[in-house]
């Protein structure tokens, strides 16, 4: 395995100067030392998505002619595929990155259904936009980085080619942080709230991560089925666009979208096509713990992001807040008779059971079953 602290050393005597990209739990500890060592600011920051984290390295390369390295899952690499072929490209604008990919979904190794179409083709996904990648496993040492560096790595990134450590599971040693913020409610309690005001005829879209495991098990303890559920178990940021695209079909039904702040933040010009369309059966609920908690903790900026006067400006009609048990109890009777487009920011804590589990039906299964409870009279 691999000392983060070591490895960033490296990084740093081999011309990087600057760290951006989207926090990965494949990559935590790396993520966390980073945060620990340089906070957020010149030396790092925690991009929207993984495609702005590529323009922020290449403006970083340009103002110093140094390395900026972009971290995500290997997700987010289809993110990060315009930049990188029409950007940063050596037959475009040579501009050499140095990428640190987490391998979720590797082959042969057991993980998530929307992990593994990715895991299969990252390796030659890379090959194919031209990068160079060393896979990183929990044998490898930090002289076989060394090594590899010297060998493959340092002659590509001087002729302005872009490099890629491929991350497997288990490759980084564990580098221990804790992550608070100061709101008490739950995500989990939250989602409960909701989910008791809401009939069986109302959808749900639920936003990839925690939430949809949390909305899961709360279905399961009622006894009442996943059918109204569509969990968006990949594809982070655009669970908003699937149910607008749903509520503009279905008008006959309440269609609630259930959010985090991340996911948010990444494709926000989504909100702009929500209060653009002005489905009046669209509900936005913002679960806002102004962190990527799913992925380790890191934060997000929503802290310092007026959503409210941003979702106005787009179009929505009204905003409701709510940060406890009480004031999410007051409001969602407003909130659910309101005409759409609306948005409920509720701010909750970091944090989730220790022994949540994740869903137990296939997404096929999902599909099959949310579409035909659509159809439903």
């Amino acid at each position: 395995m691999i000392n983060v602290k070591e490895f960033e050393e490296f990084l740093q005597e081999s011309g990087v100067g600057f760290y951006t990209g989207v926090p990965d739990s494949q990559l935590k500890a790396f993520c966390d030392y980073l945060e620990d060592k340089y906070s957020i600011g010149e030396k790092h920051i925690i991009a929207a998505n993984e495609g702005n984290a590529v323009a922020l390295a290449t403006g970083y390369h340009l103002s110093t002619g140094k390395y900026g390295l972009v971290y995500m899952q290997n997700s987010g690499l289809g993110n990060a595929v315009n930049p990188i072929t029409s950007l940063t490209h050596p037959e475009v604008y040579d501009v050499p990155v140095v990428y640190v990919v987490g391998w979720r979904g590797e082959p042969g190794v057991k993980d998530e259904p929307q992990h593994v179409k990715q895991g299969a083709i990252t390796t030659d996904l890379l090959e194919m936009l031209d990068v160079n990648c060393q896979i990183l496993t929990k044998d490898t040492t930090m002289d076989d980085v060394r090594k590899y560096f010297e060998e493959n790595f340092k002659e590509k990134l001087a002729q302005g080619d872009s490099i890629a450590y491929v991350v497997s599971k288990g490759a980084f040693e564990s580098f221990k942080t804790t992550k608070s913020n100061d709101y008490t409610l739950s995500r989990e309690d939250a989602i409960k709230i909701i989910v008791d005001n809401l009939t069986l005829d109302d959808m749900v879209v639920s936003t990839t991560g925690k939430a949809s495991r949390e909305l899961f098990e709360y279905r399961e303890e009622l006894n009442q089925g996943h059918s109204n559920d569509f969990l968006t178990v990949g594809s982070m940021g655009h669970s908003s666009s699937i149910a607008l695209s749903i509520a503009l079909n279905h008008k006959d039904r309440r269609i609630l979208c259930f959010d985090g702040d991340g996911a948010l933040l990444m494709h926000m010009g989504s909100m702009a096509l929500v209060g653009a369309n002005k489905p009046a059966n669209y509900y936005h609920v913002l679960f806002n713990n102004e962190a990527h908690e799913t992925v380790g903790g890191l934060p997000t900026v929503m802290g310092n992001v007026d959503v409210e006067s941003i979702a106005i400006s787009c179009g929505y009609n009204k905003v409701f807040h709510a940060c406890s048990e009480e004031s999410l109890t007051d409001v969602l009777a407003e909130f659910l008779s309101s005409t759409g487009p609306v948005l409920l920011i509720v701010d909750v804590s970091i944090g989730s059971r220790s022994n949540l589990g994740r869903p137990t039906t296939t997404p096929i299964e999902n599909k099959q079953a949310f579409m035909k409870k659509l159809q439903e009279n």
